[in-house]
């Protein structure tokens, strides 16, 4: 299914920057829409990465502007073939900061550009959501199937209720195709800075001090970035009609004490470790039972920890 035009939301943001690189590539046209909001992720990373797509591709456009303006999100999806919806406020502290916000961005500009595929008669809408839809309640390794009803942050509820509402909005459009893909905590090159395993690989390579928050006892289902665009690749081409929600993880936790070490051997120095209290909204642990993805996507995890954690490393040397 290539030769197609995407309305990618957030595509000049990390994940969506290797998206739309590997979409491009593969002969597809992008148009873009970003806000250029500077938190979580940097605007100047944004234009950045906006500028080396706007260099390497042909087929590339942007508009800027916020998923919540429903003119601009109706027109835009009306010149397009399909929706890849990876906008949205990101991060579970600092939701609790200005919840509002985040509900209005993650949830209403969601139903927004549902109803904006909808009214073009698209045939996919594919949703971004998160593993954070899990909480604390769920038993792991966390099944799709699984009611997700405690959301242990307003991130974590906004992107539940976003997913809630596109399994409402697709009983007026059964035969369109709307996977939610939850993502388990995303690494790689470009990776928002205030991430783990950047801050944490940036201050080894630095001889600084880390912290880590509670006793390292903490599990995390770390992914890399280049698996997250192959299943979302694996979406586009392979869900099935309706909504369907797809945990896309290593399927592999590791604890933050065994994680530094990982990224002790990845940088070739041992870390400083200071420790701090767990903030709150943080999850004792994040697993993905990932066999749905696997059994009707085609897609499977590809790149260890171990590999993972040399393409950071390499990144922040060049940087």
């Amino acid at each position: 299914m290539t030769g197609r035009r995407w309305l990618v939301t957030g595509g000049v943001g990390f994940i969506g920057h290797h998206l739309c690189r590997a979409l491009l590539a593969r002969g597809d046209a992008v148009h873009v829409v970003d806000d250029f909001s500077d938190a979580p992720y940097p605007a100047a990373l944004k234009r950045k990465n906006e500028e080396e797509l706007r260099r390497d591709f042909d087929a590339f456009e942007l508009d800027r502007g916020c998923i919540t303006d429903r003119d601009l999100v109706e027109r835009l999806a009306g010149g397009a073939d399909g929706v890849l919806h990876l906008a949205g406020l990101a991060g579970v502290r600092p939701s609790f900061l200005d919840p509002a916000r985040y509900a209005r961005v993650n949830v209403e500009g969601t139903a927004n550009l549902l109803d904006a595929a909808q009214r073009a008669s698209h045939d996919l809408f594919v949703f971004a959501s998160s593993s954070s839809v899990y909480g604390n309640a769920t038993p792991l390794p966390a099944r799709e199937d699984a009611e997700a009803i405690v959301p242990e942050s307003p991130y974590a509820a906004s992107k539940r209720g976003a997913e809630l509402v596109c399994s409402a909005m697709l009983r007026k459009t059964p035969s369109l195709r709307c996977p939610a893909l939850r993502f388990f905590t995303v690494y790689g090159r470009r990776q928002r800075p205030e991430m783990a395993i950047t801050t944490f690989l940036r201050a080894i390579l630095a001889g600084e001090p880390i912290t880590v928050f509670g006793d390292g006892s903490m599990r995390r289902d770390f992914t890399h970035v280049d698996d997250i665009v192959r299943g979302v690749l694996a979406a586009i081409d392979r869900a099935p009609p309706g909504f369907r929600p797809y945990n896309l993880g290593s399927g592999a936790p590791i604890t933050l004490r065994d994680l530094v070490d990982a990224m002790g051997k990845a940088a070739g120095r041992s870390a400083d470790v200071r420790h701090a209290p767990v903030p709150l909204g943080d999850v004792d642990a994040t697993f993905a039972d990932v066999s749905r993805a696997r059994d009707e996507l085609g897609w499977s995890p590809q790149i260890t920890l171990e590999e993972g954690l040399r393409t950071v490393v390499a990144w922040l040397r060049e940087a």
